[in-house]
């Protein structure tokens, strides 16, 4: 009895002697941290809310808000845009593997430009497994190219396209290479492409990625290591050069459909940002 006894007191005299745990803060200052305001190349279009006479400008990407935030950046169905601005956002999905990766150029109205750019392992996991980020700002001469944009011939083909050699037309299969989606959002009305590994397809939207993977590539290995020939895409623009050359096109997809209608700009709001 006297060494269970000794134990007992033993483990009393070690309770006493543990210290109290802290006491909790106010539950009202716990949730009212001070949050600073992030940088702009994290967030180009920070605490951007729509005006009274704006209405949400309809995105149809394929890519849920919920999503965007998993990659860690703001939904492309939230940002608000102001007149001169514009966001330019490439999904590379390689046929092979599950590595992903996203770039997201956003142009303001105040002449600066920015990239955000991540890539990762979108499977098996709720979160993107070993995700790389890229948040910088962009040099001059890499934003000159993005003005002019809005204005490429691209944008009025078909969102999803076939390839007709000019003896038919044939799905693309992506057995190896890269599949590209592409969206451009302008103040009241947003453009999505979806082009397959065939290098025609690339090729003909092969100016806009360029653009898109030219302000990332070269600035974190582990991201270029995704994308293995960078921003280069002139083997894919011949190929679409050829193409038309020998009176081949592209034409309109079986998975082709309308792309979401322009909404009216509410009026101009003044200074920039």
């Amino acid at each position: 009895m006297s060494g269970l006894t000794g134990l007992i007191a033993g483990l009393a005299l070690a309770v006493q002697q543990v210290p109290p745990p802290p006491p909790y803060p106010d539950p009202a200052t716990w949730w009212s941290p001070d949050v600073p305001r992030p940088p702009p190349e994290l967030e180009p279009l920070y605490n951007r809310r729509p005006g009274r006479d704006e209405q949400p400008i309809p995105i149809d990407n394929g890519v849920h808000p919920l999503l965007y935030r998993l990659w860690g950046l703001q939904p492309l169905q939230s940002q608000v845009l102001k007149r001169g601005e514009l966001i330019l956002e490439v999904w590379a999905r390689p046929a092979r593997g599950v590595r992903q990766a996203v770039v997201r150029v956003t142009l303001r109205r105040d002449g600066r430009a920015f990239v955000q750019a991540r890539a990762g392992l979108g499977c098996c996991t709720p979160e993107i497994g070993r995700r790389v980020d890229i948040d910088a700002e962009l040099a001059a001469p890499q934003i000159a190219p993005l003005r002019s944009l809005p204005a490429d011939p691209a944008w009025s083909q078909p969102r999803a396209v076939i390839v007709d050699y000019g003896g038919g037309a044939v799905s693309a299969l992506c057995v190896d290479g890269v599949s590209w989606d592409v969206t451009l959002l302008v103040p009241g009305q947003a453009r999505h492409l979806r082009r397959a590994c065939d290098d025609a397809e690339v090729g003909s939207i092969a100016p806009i990625l360029a653009a898109a993977l030219g302000a990332a590539v070269g600035r974190d290995p582990r991201f270029d290591a995704v994308l293995p020939r960078g921003a280069d895409f002139s083997r894919q623009q011949r190929a679409y050069d050829d193409l038309l050359a020998s009176g081949g096109g592209l034409k309109a997809g079986e998975s082709n459909r309308p792309q979401p209608p322009a909404v009216p700009l509410p009026p101009e709001d003044g200074q920039p940002d």
